[in-house]
């Protein structure tokens, strides 16, 4: 009996001598503004409807954020399909900027405070936070308008500072502030490694991919870092 089935072509190229780049899937990154009052999720939460990363752009799927900002907090928030990225940024050895404007004048003392490390509360427990760097801004910011008023001017001075951590405790630097006497007014996230918020706006994405590549975050390796 003659089988007319036609003999399949099978590829001349061993599976195991192809590059693994070229099998590996293609991922995607991306840097966010995060607007005041966004969670930084793609979830919606029943008890408490707010809008959510999805509503700001059709991301891939399997897209996750990298890290998070607290929805009262602005600012810059990246986003990939690639786990180990998302793994290596969140380390400690990845330092993240923000620009916090607070409730009337900071001053030195409270500023070397906060640089040497307050103690505050994570889960009903008393923490030490690390030295960081901390710097007065002499002129306000120019930044987009908050999605929400912060308070009217008659209530007194406020004053902005710059800080630097590369650890991410909940609430910290709202905390960190609170314990010097000067509370937060404004959070906003201006750079994560030597990515940076530049001219982005509230609610704007940009695709990052190519400079992702290049760039020596992408070669982070957190478990061998100090």
């Amino acid at each position: 009996m003659t089988n007319n089935q036609p003999t399949p072509i099978l590829s001349s190229t061993p599976i195991d001598s192809l590059n693994p780049e070229e099998l590996a899937p293609v991922q995607q990154y991306f840097k966010l503004f995060k607007p005041y009052g966004c969670l930084s999720q793609f979830v919606q939460e029943a008890k408490r409807p707010k809008p959510v990363l999805g509503d700001l752009y059709p991301f891939p799927e399997k897209t996750m954020a990298v890290g998070r900002l607290d929805h009262d907090s602005e600012g810059l928030l990246l986003l990939t399909t690639d786990g180990q990225f998302s793994y290596n940024i969140c380390g400690k050895h990845v330092e993240k900027e923000y620009w916090v404007q607070l409730d009337g004048e900071i001053n030195e003392n409270a500023i070397r405070k906060l640089q040497t490390g307050v103690d505050i509360g994570i889960k009903g427990e008393k923490y030490r936070t690390l030295p960081c760097q901390v710097r007065r801004l002499n002129t306000e910011p120019k930044l987009p308008p908050r999605g929400r008023k912060i308070r009217d001017a008659r209530h007194g001075p406020t004053s902005w500072i710059s800080i630097c951590l590369s650890e991410g405790k909940n609430r910290q630097i709202r905390k960190m502030t609170a314990a010097v006497g000067s509370p937060t007014l404004r959070l906003i996230r201006v750079r994560i490694g030597n990515i940076h918020l530049k001219q982005l706006q509230p609610g704007n994405v940009e695709n990052i991919a190519n400079y992702i590549e290049n760039s020596h975050l992408k070669q982070i390796n957190a478990p061998n870092q100090g």
